[in-house]
């Protein structure tokens, strides 16, 4: 063999031996391109996790139900459960209706009357975040006892939809006007302690399907949200 033909040969290994390691180059760089892909996914998909799962923990106000996600205000043989948003004006027309039949009711304790809070409306004003601040307000209320005058103010100074809410300074006030004038009130409101019930609550009453507010419960049926529906739930 010419020594041209075999320089011609160890050109041809040289150029098969780089072309291989070109390939392994390649190969590597696109196995560590993929795992920082899915890493990167993996956090992004944390992250909006995190931001959409449940609070971990919160903290529970005084009197509330054994599940935690209400607020009863009354004994009685049958159990109502209203969900409702402060910010929702159809839950405050309702209150309004049905307010002298509850009370009859709540009197001759025909009724378990039961609160439950929830944030669906938090979008509903600028910045958003009201819904939530209203309600983590009331069950600051329920922890000095005063739940249920409370939330007849919150619906007498409910803001309209679009709007900025009240301040914190305003729920604030409003206990005060209620009989909130201990500073443990005000430093509840203010620490949003019962933000994360909030979300714990809005989250419950989606696994149990409550798409809307006021959604009305008898003895844990839906009824329609009408006085005279109410009366012949409860009979």
């Amino acid at each position: 063999m010419s020594s041209r033909v075999k320089a011609k040969q160890a050109n041809r290994m040289v150029r098969e031996q780089l072309a291989r390691e070109q390939r392994r180059r390649r190969t590597i760089i696109v196995s560590i391109a993929a795992a920082a892909v899915l890493v990167i996914a993996g956090l992004v998909g944390w992250a909006v996790y995190a931001n959409q799962a449940p609070p971990a923990s919160y903290a529970t106000p005084a009197h509330a139900t054994k599940d935690g996600t209400g607020i009863p205000v009354s004994q009685g043989s049958v159990t109502v459960d209203f969900y409702q948003d402060y910010l929702c004006p159809i839950c405050k027309q309702f209150e309004s209706d049905a307010k002298s039949t509850l009370d009859s009711m709540v009197a001759q304790k025909k009724i378990a009357l039961v609160y439950h809070p929830i944030a669906i409306l938090d979008d509903r004003t600028s910045p958003p975040g009201y819904s939530t601040r209203a309600g983590a307000a009331a069950a600051c209320a329920a922890d000095g006892n005063r739940f249920p005058e409370y939330f007849k103010a919150l619906y007498d100074k409910q803001p309209g939809e679009g709007s900025a809410g009240l301040t914190n300074d305003q729920l604030v006030q409003i206990g005060v006007g209620a009989g909130l004038t201990d500073s443990t009130f005000a430093q509840c409101v203010t620490s949003q302690k019962y933000a994360n019930w909030m979300a714990h609550n809005t989250d419950a009453a989606a696994g149990r399907n409550i798409q809307a507010t006021p959604t009305v419960l008898v003895n844990g049926k839906q009824i329609q949200n009408t006085v005279p529906a109410l009366v012949q739930a409860v009979g």
